[in-house]
């Protein structure tokens, strides 16, 4: 009846691999996998070198990096290099309660004339009654007006400069914000009396104070992006010597904890499980204590009923003694499961160690992650470049603007174009205050009406590289770490550069079935995007059932990204392996796990469970040592480094933080790797070998002590380590 059974369920994931007396780890003679996969992701990374080359050649980035006058020259570059600020002569036309043009222009530019200057104005100054009788030039500063002026040899008036917008009739204190001077709204308050005299203005200073603030307060409210950032660099200047140290730090310690596990593994592993037993053993204790504590009291919850203040409840008896009952069952769950899979428990404690073992051997293999790395980088890059230059496509447009909204101007509306090199004011003389100012870039090319399209495109082939980069790294590893395995004698067997083998297999064989893998998660993925926009949109107008079936939608979409990656990355280490497409190798290697399903779930947990300790020792221990130094609680002898130097202490303790949370996920993803891959090899290892003569089993020696397995007659010089 029992071996009925066990054929049924054999039979339902999977016949057992079979003995193949060739086989002898890695194949190496293999062909191409899921070509058609292949040429569709090749055609992909040729459209999208196109999308780059054509977000080259029509988009500027300068436009984002360096903002524009009125006539369409650049601040801080060009003839306008010395003059890196931009501008504004009448900052209130910024506010779109005050003037009406401000909202079709699509806050694109305030519609007023813009200048560049050297540096912003740090005063209060206006243009008072008495100064339109004086001559332009003992009024204006010439800086601040546009370059086509000269007030020294201008026929113009004082009233004719300030109506056409040629010079500024009045500023205030500004600050450079991303390269634009705008109100210091600390000192608006500061206003002289005489503002509320001066034509133009309105006749109370409050109310020139509201004006200013609606409409740059919001921009410029509590901070100074440039001061900060000064700062910021200047900290990464003075420290970046010891924020290098602290990573170094970081790489030597999860090193060292990934070596040291092949000796520290069993006793680190143990003394987990017994610190969360003997946690959950302290919860049963102060639960019975406190209940016993409210029984003798008569505190029950009859005598409270019900009540919004939840901290209210932990008075009463009832509850600390369901507190007490849902900690013990618990807690006698997680005892039972430890004693009776002890076996599979010291089978994961094996396996950790001789992982530990197998990266001794290949200490090349913790340098991959910065191919990886080195790769994801040049992927975000070129998104962000590509994303930065088709965002900045298109030719500038220009539109003749009334700047004074005064008699004569009614028929201007910023619909007629104009070229700001050519542009006379003269040709509307019933509105001297017209003015040739830009708007917006053209979106009616043929490149810039599909924008929209090709940053989707963008997104979609950044995900596909991305998640291939990933693959390839995973297949890479798998395969180096596969070789080690099947080395029936350690370290001799292994093959020469197993790593670079691994690599070069990967790339020349199996390309279309890291894509076709990597498709499959991107696909997911972009689903996942869409439900957070879609949630993002219409999270106003959503009742509870439309929120209610939007989360579920997410959390559903979120697992099964989490199955893919999971199915994935076992199918790239049987096609490491075996060299058979996407689907076979997933189908095998899901097969495999499902026949050995409560192994995977002991060991993954147990991982898991040991690399989060050695991320929280590595990332905690450094970070409270880089707290500690860069709050100047460590002295180093000499002036070598102060910390009262730093703006902000807190920037390169992040940094390093940060820093070191990447570097130890980066050596513990090869940790990760070579644990699952192993783990795969050693189930295989079971199925096709018996121990025999013929059928020897290649597994250490400790696996077969635990399993109570030996091979049978290995030959001498064969033995296993």
């Amino acid at each position: 009846m029992g071996k009925k059974q066990e054929t049924n369920s054999d039979s339902e994931y999977g016949e057992p691999a079979q003995f193949d007396p060739t086989f002898r780890g890695p194949i190496n003679k293999r062909g191409c996998t899921d070509i058609i996969c292949c040429i569709l992701f090749m055609a992909v990374i040729l459209g999208y070198a196109v999308v780059g080359i054509l977000a080259w050649l029509y988009g500027d980035p300068r436009h984002v990096l360096y903002p524009r006058n009125s006539t369409g020259w650049f601040c801080g570059t060009g003839q306008n290099k010395d003059r890196p600020n931009l501008f504004y002569l009448d900052i209130i036309k910024c506010a779109t309660s005050i003037n009406i043009l401000a909202t079709p222009l699509n806050g694109f530019q305030c519609p007023t004339t813009q200048v560049c200057v050297e540096r912003c104005p740090d005063d209060f100054w206006a243009v008072d009654v008495l100064a339109y009788l004086r001559s332009p030039d003992q009024v204006f500063d010439q800086n601040l007006c546009v370059p086509s002026i000269n007030l020294t040899r201008t026929e113009l008036s004082v009233r004719e400069i300030v109506d056409r917008e040629l010079c500024p009739f009045f500023h205030v204190p500004t600050t450079s914000v991303l390269g634009r001077c705008l109100p210091d709204v600390t000192i608006l308050e500061r206003i002289p009396s005489n503002f509320s005299s001066v034509p133009g203005l309105p006749s109370s200073t409050d109310q020139t104070v509201a004006q200013i603030q609606n409409g740059t307060g919001d921009i410029i409210n509590g901070f100074n992006a440039r001061d900060v950032g000064v700062r910021i660099f200047e900290d990464f200047a003075s420290s970046w010597p010891w924020i290098l140290v602290g990573l170094l730090i970081a790489m030597v310690v999860s090193m060292l904890f990934l070596l040291l596990l092949r000796f520290t593994a069993p006793v680190m592993v143990w003394v987990l499980i017994i610190g969360v037993l003997a946690i959950g053993a302290y919860g049963i204790w102060h639960c019975y204590w406190e209940y016993d504590n409210h029984r003798q009291n008569s505190a029950s919850i009859s005598d409270i009923g019900f009540t919004t203040n939840l901290s209210v409840y932990l008075q009463v008896q009832e509850t600390w003694l369901a507190f007490l009952i849902i900690i013990s069952v618990v807690e006698a769950i997680l005892l039972l499961t430890v004693i009776f899979l002890r076996t599979r428990i010291l089978i994961a404690i094996a396996l950790i160690q001789e992982s530990s073992r197998a990266i001794g051997h290949m200490m090349t293999s913790l340098l991959y992650p910065l191919v990886t790395f080195a790769l994801l980088v040049v992927c975000v890059a070129y998104w962000g470049i590509t994303a930065l230059y088709l965002a900045t496509s298109g030719d500038p447009i220009y539109r003749v603007v009334a700047l004074n909204s005064t008699s004569g101007c009614e028929s201007i509306n910023a619909t007629v174009s104009c070229d700001p090199l050519n542009f006379n004011s003269s040709d509307y003389p019933s509105c001297p205050s017209a003015s040739c100012i830009f708007i917006k870039y053209n979106d009616e090319g043929l490149v810039q009406r599909n924008v929209f399209n090709l940053q989707i495109y963008n997104v979609v082939a950044f995900l596909w590289c991305v998640n291939f980069v990933i693959a390839l790294g995973q297949c890479t590893l798998a395969g180096a770490f596969a070789s080690y395995y099947w080395a029936f004698t350690k370290p001799d067997d292994i093959p020469m550069f197993p790593v670079c083998s691994s690599f070069i297999r990967s790339l020349r064989y199996h390309v279309g079935s890291l894509a076709f893998g990597a498709l499959i998660l991107t696909l997911v993925q972009i689903v996942r995007i869409i439900l957070e926009y879609i949630d993002h949109k219409t999270r106003g107008a959503q009742n509870a059932c439309a929120r209610f079936l939007m989360c579920c939608l997410k959390c559903c979409f979120w697992c099964l990204e989490k199955f893919i990656k999971f199915l994935n990355r076992n199918a790239y280490i049987m096609i490491a392996i075996y060299g058979k497409n996407f689907c076979v190798s997933a189908k095998n290697a899901f097969l495999l796990l499902m026949r050995n399903v409560i192994r995977v779930v002991v060991l993954d947990k147990v991982t898991d469970l040991l690399l989060f300790f050695g991320k929280l020792l590595v990332v905690g221990g450094v970070g409270v040592l880089s707290f500690f130094f860069f709050s100047g609680r460590i002295l180093l002898p000499g002036n070598t480094f102060r910390s009262e130097s730093l703006n902000y202490y807190w920037m390169p303790i992040i940094t390093v933080v940060f820093g070191s949370y990447l570097i130890a996920h980066g050596f513990f993803s090869v940790y990760n790797m070579c644990v699952d891959t192993l783990f795969l090899c050693f189930l295989e290892d079971l199925e096709r070998n018996d121990g025999s003569l013929q059928k020897p089993y290649y597994m250490s020696k400790n696996l077969m002590k635990i399993l109570n397995k030996s091979n049978k007659a290995p030959k001498k010089g064969k033995e296993k380590e």
